[in-house]
């Protein structure tokens, strides 16, 4: 039964990733405003059915892989190690995922990712629908801290901004300067510096909530 679900699985996380690289190429071709569902199930040769049940809107199948990960800040915060801070979590976090080029850091110049990037910041509905997953991602942090701190006031939220406003600082400058031509390899020393920087920052600014979890 286990192998069956195994191989149930596969098959489905293979017609997702069908689904993706047909519409990207589409999307890429002609812009996410010209291509319709229809097409995008017609070059993955599956239904337009099949499509809404992997992908429930257009714009899932540029930003679900970034729905994928709303809760991570909020959910470094709460699996961190006893006597590690808040933003020494995300700190270390942050840096392991930039020597990784994880997309998150902005810091991943691959073709198929860089054409994500740009049809995000070129198309108007995805760039609302990735500020609106931004705000969210803020708002888990928000609640995550409260429950941490054992407050309901403006202080987590303010702290979940400033996490959440670094992170986004983090990713912009790394992405303009793959989108202006360098390589990953070739910013990633500034990228950490910028880092180790910026939550230097947030750690002089954060005050109660750089207090180590006992």
């Amino acid at each position: 039964m286990s192998e069956e679900l195994g191989l149930r699985e596969r098959k489905k996380l293979q017609t997702q990733r069908s689904l993706w690289h047909a519409a990207m190429a589409l999307f890429v071709e002609r812009g996410f405003d010209d291509v319709s569902v229809t097409e995008i199930a017609a070059a993955a040769d599956v239904s337009k059915k099949t499509v809404f049940n992997y992908f429930p809107t257009k714009e899932d199948l540029v930003l679900q892989p970034l729905e994928e990960r709303l809760d991570e800040p909020a959910r470094i915060i709460r699996e961190r190690a006893a006597g590690e801070s808040a933003t020494a979590a995300l700190r270390r976090h942050f840096l392991a995922a930039l020597a990784a080029r994880d997309v998150v850091t902005g810091l991943n110049d691959s073709p198929a990712v860089l054409d994500v990037q740009r049809l995000v910041r070129s198309t108007p509905s995805l760039t609302r629908r990735a500020y609106a997953f931004i705000a969210r991602s803020e708002e888990h942090l928000a609640r995550e801290l409260s429950r941490q701190a054992g407050q309901a006031d403006i202080a987590p939220r303010v702290a979940a901004a400033q996490i959440i406003g670094v992170r986004n600082v983090l990713y912009a400058e790394n992405l303009r300067r793959l989108l202006d031509g360098e390589s990953a390899d070739a910013v990633y020393p500034d990228a950490v510096a910028c880092a180790e920087r910026a939550f230097g920052l947030l750690d002089d600014g954060l005050g109660e909530y750089c207090v180590r979890r006992e």
